[in-house]
């Protein structure tokens, strides 16, 4: 067989997709595989919607591409309308990108453009969790928290100034109140060292994603993070590419916990997988400074594209129509109490968080220290090879800065039903058990039973 001209992270061989429908995908082979992670956490809608479709050839019946300086379009317009409307209103100008990153970037250069207009040039950084993801160019890459992705590009970034975020799990404090208050302390003091004058913005996810498996940080917290970049002349910068448009049971993840940032990146699930499409949401007196100081200097070639912008709208209207943000609540906590229950089972699971349908389940080698399996032995990667094996798509990473932990994210389509919950759980079940046979081959499993589990 010829070699692949294709590179990405890595060399493991996969099957070549055929097709997919619903929430399942079909290998050319004939193998099929529930799509227990929307893809990259994206495809919100499945696959294969027909009314999606419909909208995207109306789209390229009429026109598929113009550019932002030569014409304005419907779709643009309309789209923007809607994502205003999502956030109440407390988000009143958007600017379109690509993707995640690109959203990220947009609003790193937004909020730096931003404080130069309003006379703070000396505000040159940002703050950021550690761990945490929020993009691979360069300017996110610099907000994020992950050292194998930072380390070769350290002498390139300007790193923002990383402090903990709170870890509901893994404390040693008094309650999850004491800790959260530790926290926003450590914070606090973190970014009074690094003089306040000269910090531009918070980053943060709502809810942890990729590198942290789905960790809450909840409302205490990020009440006391809004408070804070107040007080401190900050602005509260929230990463929503991959808790955005529904994945949570809400439109955006914040309005879970009764805060409002000031600018918010989301993509992801906007074009839930059927084309490229992002945004940067932001104030409107933000954005006013910096148009009235010269205009936002920043743009990319496919930003608010006629074909990107009817296919995210399409996909707003088919939540809507849908109900599918109830939905995202009412099988989310089908689907969490069915892992706590697979966990319970599984003395090699730790941890099981999560909110509407993004969920994080962590594996570690003690469940009364919490101590994670040797980084060496890929366990993460391991448990995801078996879960593909029995039919099921899921997310794998490292839970601790990517250096060690293991975690897997279930994050399925928004348009799940219960049946298809039992089926994921049913075939989740299944590479657990084969995990765990071959735990008992190695006697990890023998050192786990032991121990009793932490309360």
């Amino acid at each position: 067989m010829t070699a692949s001209p294709l590179f990405y992270q890595g060399g493991t061989d996969l099957p070549e997709v055929s097709h997919g429908q619903g929430i399942t995908l079909w290998d050319s082979q004939g193998k099929d595989y529930l799509d227990g992670c929307a893809g990259a956490i994206c495809c919100n809608l499945g696959h294969g919607r027909q009314d999606i479709r419909d909208a995207m050839l109306a789209q390229l019946d009429r026109v598929a591409f113009t550019y932002r300086t030569q014409f304005e379009n419907a779709p643009a317009l309309a789209l923007g309308r809607a994502l205003v409307e999502l956030t109440g209103g407390v988000l009143q100008k958007v600017f379109f990108v690509s993707g995640g990153s690109e959203a990220v970037e947009s609003a790193l250069k937004l909020a730096r453009q931003y404080v130069v207009a309003t006379g703070e040039p000396q505000r040159r950084r940002f703050v950021s969790l550690r761990p945490s993801y929020h993009g691979s160019t360069l300017g996110a890459l610099g907000v994020t928290g992950y050292h194998p992705l930072e380390a070769p590009f350290a002498e390139l970034t300007h790193a923002s100034l990383k402090v903990p975020g709170p870890d509901l799990y893994r404390h040693s404090d008094a309650s999850d109140e004491a800790h959260i208050d530790r926290v926003l302390a450590e914070t606090r003091a973190a970014m009074e060292a690094a003089g306040p004058e000269t910090l531009i913005g918070v980053v943060l996810e709502p809810i942890g994603g990729a590198s942290t498996g789905a960790r809450l940080l909840g409302e205490r917290y990020l009440k006391g993070m809004r408070a804070l970049c107040d007080e401190l002349g900050c602005l509260l910068i929230l990463d929503e590419v991959l808790t955005g448009v529904g994945r949570t049971g809400a439109w955006f993840a914040y309005q879970h916990y009764g805060v409002t940032p000031d600018l918010l990146a989301t993509a992801k699930g906007l074009g839930a997988g059927y084309y490229p499409v992002g945004a940067l949401l932001a104030r409107d007196d933000i954005v006013a400074a910096v148009m009235e100081s010269g205009g936002f200097q920043h743009g990319h070639t496919y930003a608010g594209n006629p074909l990107a912008c009817a296919t995210a709208l399409a996909v707003i209207e088919a939540i809507r129509r849908e109900d599918l943000l109830e939905n995202a609540r009412a099988r989310g906590a089908e689907l969490g109490a069915g892992l706590r229950s697979l966990a319970e089972r599984h003395p090699w699971v730790g941890d099981v968080r999560g909110l509407g349908l993004l969920w994080g389940v962590e594996l570690v080698a003690d469940p009364v220290t919490r101590e994670p399996f040797p980084a060496e032995q890929q366990r993460f990667a391991q448990i995801t090879a078996l879960a593909r094996e029995e039919g099921l798509l899921v997310y794998p990473r490292r839970t601790l800065d990517g250096v060690a932990g293991d975690h897997f994210l279930v994050t399925p389509p928004l348009t799940i039903g219960a049946n298809e919950v039992a089926l994921l759980l049913e075939r989740l079940g299944r590479a657990m058990a084969r995990f765990e046979r071959s735990l008992e081959a190695d006697d990890t499993l023998t050192v786990l039973t032991t121990e009793a589990r932490p309360s």
